[in-house]
């Protein structure tokens, strides 16, 4: 399946990979330094699977939310792979 396949208002997912801060086992690091504090994290590529929020075709973009750290990340069409439907369950 494309991005350009799924239906506005169904659920999907993908796998992504993004550029973002990390910490030392690869997770990404929320952080919000001071001035003159130094990061935490460093600059690395997560990988992982994400819910899809929003789909931007002028921009080729999708928002997505991480379903391991549920961080939001914005990534490119061609950063995505495996996309799919989801099924909820309780």
């Amino acid at each position: 399946m494309q991005l350009t396949d799924i239906i506005p208002g169904n659920p999907y997912a993908c796998e992504f990979k993004v550029t973002t801060f990390v910490d030392a086992a690869g997770t990404p690091v929320k952080a919000n330094p001071q001035v003159g504090q130094a990061h935490p994290g460093k600059p690395g590529v997560y990988e992982s699977t994400g819910i899809i929020q929003v789909r931007d075709q002028e921009n080729q973009l999708v928002r997505l939310v991480d379903v391991k750290t549920e961080t939001e990340f914005v990534v490119s069409w061609s950063d995505c792979w495996n996309i799919d439907h989801v099924e909820y369950t309780d």
